[in-house]
């Protein structure tokens, strides 16, 4: 029991100054707004990426008429 104790201790640290939390929550807002535009950005490409390949089946099947 004392050794969990002692074991928290040494992970878990609150400052007296509580300052200390704004580079933590500045790099917290910074990493969320990379990963939201990050996500953004891939659902953009995603979708283009959809959209030519609809493209591409459309114009094979096409293709596929025309010769039979």
């Amino acid at each position: 029991m004392v050794i969990e104790w002692l074991t928290l201790q040494l992970f878990l640290y609150f400052p007296e100054d509580k300052s200390e939390y704004l580079p933590a929550g500045l790099w917290l807002l910074l990493f969320v707004l990379f990963t939201y535009f990050t996500y953004k950005w891939i659902v953009r490409v995603s979708k283009r990426q959809a959209e030519e390949t609809k493209k591409l089946e459309e114009e094979i099947l096409n293709r596929k008429d025309t010769h039979s």
